[in-house]
């Protein structure tokens, strides 16, 4: 993939975005809300874009933002996947 390929990428995840961040922003739900895990759902969604977006930048990828993108995405998954323990796993990522 070219670097104007992944800034055209990039530039279009800002797009998707703006989109799943509005509908998390308008989520009326709060924690322990029957819908609560839909909430979390766009939340995931945000973070995986921003995933996409620091995978995608081109030149060498920077690991604080890496680390920071999947601390984000393991905790929030976590809710999701309880058994895997994943909060746990974010543990190790900051680890040196």
């Amino acid at each position: 993939m070219t670097d104007n390929e992944k800034k055209d990428l990039i530039k279009t995840s800002w797009a998707l975005h703006a989109q799943v961040e509005r509908g998390y922003l308008n989520h009326q739900a709060k924690q322990g809300d029957d819908d609560w895990l839909e909430k979390q759902r766009l939340l995931l969604a945000d973070m995986a874009l921003h995933l996409l977006q620091t995978a995608m930048l081109p030149g060498e990828i920077k690991s604080e933002r890496l680390r920071d993108n999947l601390h984000a995405v393991l905790t929030i998954s976590d809710q999701f996947l309880p058994q895997a323990d994943l909060k746990k796993a974010t543990e190790k990522i900051y680890s040196e």
